[in-house]
């Protein structure tokens, strides 16, 4: 039997590709294609970003907005070993900006700034979350260098959601369900080639999807106690866009091929549009895969039509 030629990953001096982490580095993490590699490393949303926003006399690296969630997010590049000083810039850009998501991007994470990440993320509120990544590059043979995000330290969604949550960082039936559910819904969409993005798996009973938009978003729900999945437009404050596509129902639903529940929820600033998918059961995995592959198809399809509609 013949064997393939197989050639030899090299790590890649990163260095010879960016002289400086705030002009080089940060130009090239600011393009969108590089930015999706970040957002697929951290399991955000992050569009565009904004270039050395100034906290007082400080200037930090990168700034933007998750655009499902609408999170604060920060970015502190460091092209060397990590250090005190970007340890401070850090939590001061985060306080000055009031940033939800933190991270801190360095060539190589000292032990003790990794037990300092690892610290913040487990005695900080959970919509507070920090990010320690290092940066590396390779190549096989003459190939050209290719860039990889690592985590080093990331939130514990376990401490963190059960202390945002209860205060006692013990979790119930309910939460443990949630984030199971989760935990193999990524896995199936990773099986299924990642057709959208792929966000962290959280206790909550909600999965945002970016629409490429912040006038609106499709959400993905579980609700045990009335035993169904849901997919919807969620529209966070645009009652105009909700008559708009309101007056196109007959149009939408057609595309869709489904009958749909819309709620403008009057007293409310949001309105939703709502397909429900019966069947789910948290005592009775069985069905699982199948229910999460249909809820992978509808969202599929709420993307594909409603971004027509949503300009």
């Amino acid at each position: 039997m013949a064997t393939a030629q197989m050639g030899f990953l090299q790590e890649v001096d990163i260095h010879t590709l960016w002289d400086h982490e705030q002009y080089d580095f940060s130009n090239w993490l600011a393009k969108k294609e590089n930015l999706e590699q970040l957002n697929n490393t951290l399991g955000i949303i992050l569009g565009e970003v904004e270039k050395e926003v100034y906290v007082g006399s400080f200037r930090c690296d990168l700034m933007g907005i998750d655009e499902v969630t609408g999170d604060k997010i920060i970015i502190e590049n460091q092209l060397e070993q990590s250090n005190h000083e970007h340890l401070g810039k850090l939590i001061t850009y985060a306080s000055g900006l009031n940033a939800s998501i933190i991270v801190w991007i360095v060539r190589n994470a000292r032990d003790e700034h990794k037990s300092a990440i690892e610290w913040l993320n487990n005695n900080t509120p959970s919509t507070i979350n920090f990010f320690l990544i290092e940066i590396h590059a390779y190549k096989i043979g003459n190939s050209l260098p290719a860039p990889k995000f690592e985590v080093i330290e990331k939130p514990n969604d376990f401490i963190k959601n059960a202390k945002g949550s209860s205060g006692t960082g013990e979790i119930n039936k309910s939460q443990a369900e949630r984030l199971n559910f989760w935990t193999r819904f990524n896995e199936i969409l990773m099986d299924r080639g990642k057709p959208f993005n792929i966000r962290k798996p959280t206790m909550a009973h909600w999965y945002n999807i970016a629409l490429g938009t912040r006038k609106a978003r499709v959400s993905l729900g579980i609700i045990n106690k009335d035993k169904y999945a849901s997919v919807e437009l969620y529209i966070p404050n645009d009652k105009d866009l909700f008559d708009k596509l309101f007056s196109l129902k007959n149009e939408i639903e057609g595309k869709l091929h489904l009958q749909l529940d819309w709620q403008r929820l009057d007293d409310k600033t949001a309105s939703r549009i709502i397909y429900r998918i019966p069947g789910l059961d948290f005592d009775d995995h069985s069905n699982y895969d199948e229910l999460m592959s249909q809820m992978i198809d509808t969202a599929v399809t709420f993307i594909h039509i409603f971004k027509k509609y949503i300009k």
